[in-house]
């Protein structure tokens, strides 16, 4: 217990799935964790749980992929804490569907979210990362950044994005010697939220994945992981006992990509 004590941590898509894991987790190992999202209610509630587990946390309304609140949300931790310490880059939808039958917009809105999002927790956060004496970003890839798979071309792109955009933000950071490590977590099956829109334009006309099903064959562990699973491995690259380790990716997958 206490890996992140007196730290303060920023966990965007925090109201559900990972995000709400990554958040109590931090939350438990001592920091005092801001969850934003635009799920309002799931946001409160997720802030309400881990304040009666004995946590601290506030929740902020955000939209990742607008630059304005960003910069609000930032501000409004500076206001209140006075440093950054921790930011987790979660934020995230998957579209999935054959790539001559998706429309622009929705690739263009996973994009906004997916990388935008990212792209943007990067430029604000860092200011005030800096100026708290470093700290750690965790961007939230997939195992769709690393291989490829049918009907996920859209996703994967954003995926893949994040994967490179990390590994030459954490470059920057290290060329300052500023004390700010970046690094990405690629999940693999893991049972959230996510999957009722990603299994979306399945071959055959499927509306809805069989996760179990679908891990049993594709994960050599054969069973699915849980949103704590990730939020144990961004415990990790949060605290200290990762600060040798920048530029980097943590695949947690139960041996997807190993074969």
């Amino acid at each position: 217990m206490g890996r992140v004590s007196g730290k303060v941590a920023l966990v965007t898509g925090g109201a559900s799935g990972i995000g709400r894991a990554c958040a109590s987790v931090l939350a438990r190992e001592g920091a005092t964790v801001v969850v934003s999202d635009v799920q309002d209610a799931l946001g409160r509630e997720c802030v309400a749980t881990i304040e009666a587990a004995g946590g601290r946390a506030v929740y902020l309304a955000h939209d990742v992929t607008s630059e304005d609140a960003w910069v609000g949300v930032i501000a409004e931790i500076k206001e209140r804490f006075g440093r950054l310490d921790i930011l987790v880059n979660n934020a995230g939808i998957g579209l999935s569907g054959p790539v001559t039958e998706m429309p622009l917009a929705d690739f263009r809105r996973q994009q906004a979210i997916n990388v935008e999002g990212v792209f943007l927790g990067c430029k604000h956060g860092l200011p005030l990362m800096r100026a708290s004496g470093g700290g750690s970003i965790v961007n939230i890839s997939s195992v769709a950044g690393l291989t490829a798979a049918p009907n996920l071309a859209a996703y994967s792109a954003t995926k893949g994005a994040v994967r490179l955009f990390t590994k030459s933000v954490a470059m920057e950071c290290a060329a300052l010697k500023d004390g700010v490590r970046v690094n990405s977590v690629h999940p693999g099956i893991i049972e959230t939220p996510i999957w009722d829109s990603i299994s979306m334009g399945l071959p055959g006309g499927a509306n809805r994945i069989d996760l179990d099903a679908v891990t049993a064959v594709a994960t050599p562990l054969g069973v699915k992981g849980l949103p704590e699973d990730i939020a144990l491995g961004v415990l990790y690259l949060a605290s200290d006992d990762s600060r040798y380790v920048t530029g980097t990716e943590l695949v947690i997958d139960g041996g997807m990509t190993a074969r």
